[in-house]
C-alpha cells in the first residue's frame, strides 16, 4: 500500500478546530449593552421567537475554542470524507471510526482504484483489499506476480502486528489521540457565519483563513459543541471531512473466518 498523507491531512484539518484568534467579531448578537435598550428588547420578546442562539456574545474564535475542547475530549468519533493523496494526485475516500484506545474500523479508497477495509483491535491490524485496489497498488510489478497476489489476497482478510513495519502507515490514524494531537497549533482567526444544519443537527458555521488556506467549520449548537464538518479550500490540502458518532463504541472486532497472517507469507 502506498504511503499517503491521510493522517497528516486529517491532523491539519482537525487542527483548524483550535482557531483561538479572537479578533473583533462583527456579528450582531441581537442584544443591547445599555440597560434601557436591554429592557426594551426583553419587553418585545414573545413566546413565538426562536430560542436564544447558544453562542450569543461569543466571537468566532471563542466558539472554535469551545469546539476544540469538546472534540479533543471525545473518547471516539467517526470520520468520513475526502482528502488529497500527494503521492498520486488523486483523492482518498475515508469512512473510519476510531477511538483513544487505538482501535478503528472502516474503509479507505482511492479514486477509481478500489477499496480497502481496515480494523485494528488490540495489537493486531486486519486488512481486506478488493481486486481493483491490489492491481492499482501493484501496477509496476510483473503481470504474473500481480495475478498471483490477486488470486491469493483479493477479498480475503489479512492480519499483521500493529507494532510491525507493515502496519506503520495504518496505525497512526487509528489512534484518535494521534489524529487530534497537535490541534492546539491552530492559530488562524475565525469569524462567525450563518446558522445551518449538518445531517439534521443544528450548527453554526465559522469562516477561517490562515495565509492561502481557507476553512469553513461547522460546530454543533445543540448538546456538546462538537465539530461536525470541515471544508477546506486550501490549495495544498483541499477536501471535506465530517465528524460524528461521538463517544459511540467503535465496531473493531476480529473478522470471522480464516485470516491470512502477513508474517507467514513470503
Amino acid at each position: 500500500m502506498r504511503r499517503t498523507t491521510l493522517a497528516a491531512v486529517c491532523l491539519a484539518a482537525v487542527a483548524a478546530v483550535g482557531l483561538t484568534g479572537c479578533g473583533e467579531d462583527k456579528a450582531d448578537t441581537g442584544t443591547s449593552h445599555d440597560s434601557a435598550g436591554q429592557r426594551t428588547a426583553e419587553k418585545g420578546k414573545s413566546s413565538q421567537e426562536p430560542k436564544e442562539e447558544p453562542f450569543a456574545g461569543l466571537t468566532g474564535g471563542e466558539i472554535a475554542e469551545n469546539a476544540f475542547k469538546a472534540t479533543t475530549g471525545a473518547s471516539s468519533l467517526r470520520m468520513t470524507g475526502e482528502v488529497p493523496d500527494d503521492s498520486t494526485g488523486g483523492t482518498i475516500h475515508v469512512d473510519l471510526a476510531l477511538n483513544k484506545r487505538g482501535e478503528c474500523a472502516g474503509t479507505m479508497g482511492l479514486d477509481g482504484q478500489g477499496e480497502a477495509e481496515l480494523v485494528r483491535t488490540g495489537d493486531t491490524v486486519y486488512m481486506k483489499y478488493d481486486e481493483k485496489f491490489l492491481r492499482a497498488q501493484s501496477e509496476d510489478e510483473p503481470e504474473e506476480d500481480v495475478d498471483a497476489a490477486v488470486a491469493l489476497l483479493a477479498g480475503k482478510w489479512m492480519k499483521t502486528s500493529a507494532e510491525g513495519p507493515d502496519a506503520g502507515d495504518l496505525t497512526g490514524f487509528c489512534d484518535l489521540d494521534e489524529v487530534l494531537g497537535g490541534a492546539e497549533d491552530g492559530d488562524a482567526e475565525a469569524t462567525r457565519g450563518k446558522a445551518t444544519t449538518v445531517d439534521g443537527t443544528p450548527a453554526i458555521t465559522l469562516e477561517a483563513q490562515d495565509g492561502d488556506d481557507r476553512f469553513t467549520l461547522y460546530v454543533a449548537t445543540e448538546g456538546e459543541p462538537y465539530l461536525l464538518r470541515l471544508d477546506s479550500t486550501s490549495p495544498a490540502d483541499p477536501g471535506s471531512l465530517s465528524f460524528g458518532d461521538y463517544d459511540e463504541p467503535v465496531p473493531a472486532e476480529k473478522p470471522a473466518g480464516d485470516v491470512l497472517d502477513i508474517g507467514s507469507l513470503s
